[in-house]
C-alpha cells in the first residue's frame, strides 16, 4: 500500500528528503542564537559609555571574540536558512527564485565575513 497520492504517482514525485534537515538545522541555529544573543547583549551594554580603547580591548579579547564568532556563524547562517523559506515560499518564478536564492547566500556569505573580519581585525590588532 502506497501512502503517495495518485497525482504523486503518476508524476513520479516524492520527497526530497531535505525539509527534515532543513527544519532541525533552523531549529538549532535559533536554540543557540538565544544564549549567545544574551551574552553579546550583555557584553555590549556593559560597554556602553566606554570609550574606544576599551571597547576595542573588550571585544578583541579571546574570551569575546569566539563567543562573537559562533553567534555571526549562527546569525548570519539562520537568515539565510530563513530568507530561503521565505524565496522558495513566495516567488513563483522559477528564474526570479533562482537567482533570489543565490543572491541570499552570497549576501548572508558576504556580510558575515565581513563581520568576521572585524572581530578578527580587533582581536589581532596589538
Amino acid at each position: 500500500m502506497s501512502l503517495r497520492t495518485p497525482l504523486g504517482e503518476v508524476r513520479g514525485l516524492g520527497s526530497a528528503k531535505e525539509g527534515t534537515q532543513h527544519f532541525w538545522q533552523q531549529r538549532l541555529t535559533a536554540v543557540a542564537l538565544v544564549p549567545l544573543v544574551i551574552w553579546f547583549l550583555i557584553n555590549v551594554i556593559g560597554l556602553i559609555g566606554a570609550d574606544y580603547a576599551t571597547a576595542s580591548a573588550a571585544l578583541g579579547s579571546p574570551m569575546v571574540a569566539i563567543p562573537t564568532l559562533l553567534l555571526i556563524g549562527a546569525g548570519f547562517y539562520h537568515m539565510k536558512l530563513g530568507l530561503q523559506v521565505v524565496i522558495e515560499d513566495y516567488v513563483s518564478n522559477e528564474g526570479s527564485k533562482i537567482a533570489l536564492l543565490m543572491l541570499n547566500t552570497f549576501f548572508a556569505a558576504a556580510v558575515g565575513l565581513a563581520c568576521v573580519y572585524a572581530v578578527l581585525k580587533l582581536s589581532f590588532a596589538g
